[in-house]
């Protein structure tokens, strides 16, 4: 299964029709990807096959959140549900950098009310102790976690991964993302047991009313000072191809 990263409706119909069976659907990947606006999702699925999983995150930075911040986490996961959304991709950690049950557990509720996917996202990656938090989220119902193994990029994480994969495999899925692409997917299949990869398969589109005389909206390094980031259909092809 190749998963891809989209951030908008434009990036939704690249991976569609560069052969992806399924996409977490955000916005603001830029900030590490926020919750999609309904008419993103509408769009989405009414006019592809894929499978959806939204992304439902309110702000960038970390994943301890208020309980204004759940409130809100929760009314969106309701309507993106009833709304077509497949399954919802969220995370919360404590202060201690540990699972937060309590709002895993109504989380993940709601979702297996709607008959959703329950996907804990990257947030993983933050715990004190992934064998420990892997263990909580099985016992919550968890259908997925999202991991790049605990590094910034997943070749880096496979040790960690082939070992969550083997004890753990048959009892949640494993979906291994950051910096995946065709050059290296296989052999991170290979080397951990894992048969889900997550990638971004990132390009870049240009606008030229991003930065004016003065003033700069700009939020990505040279050469794309004028571009912002969009999912390149080739380079999904080329993923898909190469699995």
């Amino acid at each position: 299964m190749v998963e891809i990263c989209c951030g908008s409706y434009e990036d939704a119909l690249a991976a569609y029709h560069g052969g992806a069976k399924r996409i977490e659907l955000n916005s603001a990947l830029y900030l590490g990807g926020l919750t999609p606006s309904l008419g993103t999702l509408i769009l989405t699925k009414r006019n592809t096959d894929l499978k959806v999983i939204a992304m439902v995150r309110p702000r960038g930075a970390g994943f301890c959140y208020s309980d204004a911040d759940f409130q809100v986490m929760k009314a969106d996961t309701e309507l993106l549900l009833q709304n077509g959304a497949d399954g919802i991709a969220f995370g919360f950690l404590d202060e201690n950098g540990e699972i937060e049950e309590n709002q895993t557990r109504e989380m993940a509720d709601i979702i297996k009310r709607h008959q959703g996917e329950a996907v804990f996202h990257r947030a993983f990656d933050c715990v004190q102790e992934p064998c420990k938090a892997i263990e909580k989220l099985i016992e919550i119902g968890i259908d997925r976690i999202l991991t790049s193994g605990g590094q910034e990029k997943a070749m880096n994480g496979i040790e960690l991964l082939a070992k969550l994969q083997k004890e753990y495999g048959g009892k949640i899925e494993l979906l291994a993302g950051s910096g995946m692409n065709a050059g290296n997917a296989g052999e991170l299949m290979e080397r951990t047991g894992i048969c889900q990869v997550h990638s971004s398969c990132r390009g870049w589109l240009p606008d030229p009313t991003t930065e004016g005389p003065k003033v700069s909206y700009a939020y990505a390094e040279p050469p794309h000072r004028k571009d912002y980031e969009a999912v390149d259909e080739n380079l999904v092809k080329k993923l898909v191809d190469a699995l």
